[in-house]
């Protein structure tokens, strides 16, 4: 009996399995992850890429990319649609609450400038810069960009965002022979790339801050 339950515990899914609850899953957290900026939706495909570089299913990493960059997408269209309505509307929303709170005022007047100079076009580059994505898209509400043009935009900036974040987990998967292994590494990597702009600034603020100020020139 206790043989039976050690090799019952070590069976791994089949392919058909993990691939039928992962890709479901994988869309709906991605999605909700866009709308509630909290999930980290990169670390998400990275970890989906890592499980598909290691089974026999060619096309694995196809759909994983592809359910990541659909989910990302119409996360960001629902939520920018959200955002709107709170435009409009005179006591706002708290869509658009929580994306002024989630914005710092030097990030969104940098990217009212970037929008200003490049366009919707801003917007590939605001999914591949870590915690650029809200200031750029808040940017755009305030700018009253329509929905129409956003979706042009949106729509390489998240095949982009997929695929980065793909190769992020590709090279995890390549790197261990176990997919545990590779999960780990590209989880890592991808919450460390978060949070790189998040300390590059506060040393930035501490460096400015313990500069002396001038002394003043004699007259």
């Amino acid at each position: 009996m206790a043989a039976f339950l050690a090799r019952a515990a070590g069976q791994v899914p089949p392919e058909s399995t993990q691939q039928a609850l992962g890709y479901p899953s994988l869309f709906i957290l991605v999605v909700l992850g866009s709308l509630v900026p909290v999930v980290p939706t990169g670390a998400l495909v990275s970890t989906a890429a890592v499980v598909a570089f290691h089974q026999t299913a060619w096309f694995s990493l196809l759909l994983v990319f592809g359910v990541g960059a659909l989910a990302a997408f119409l996360g960001d269209v629902g939520l920018y649609w959200l955002g709107q309505r709170g435009v409009r509307s005179r006591g706002g929303s708290r869509w658009l609450a929580a994306l002024r709170e989630r914005a710092a005022p030097d990030r969104l007047e940098q990217a009212q400038e970037k929008l200003n100079r490049h366009g919707a076009a801003v917007l590939v580059l605001s999914r591949l810069v870590p915690a650029g994505r809200i200031p750029v898209m808040l940017a755009c509400l305030l700018g009253e960009m329509p929905l129409r043009t956003f979706v042009r935009g949106d729509v390489p900036a998240c095949v982009a965002w997929a695929g980065a974040y793909g190769l992020i987990g590709i090279l995890g998967g390549s790197l261990f022979p176990e997919p545990w292994q590779g999960v780990v590494a590209a989880v890592v990597l991808t919450l460390l790339i978060s949070a790189a702009p998040t300390v590059w600034r506060r040393l930035r603020h501490r460096a400015a801050a313990a500069e002396p100020a001038e002394a003043p020139h004699p007259k």
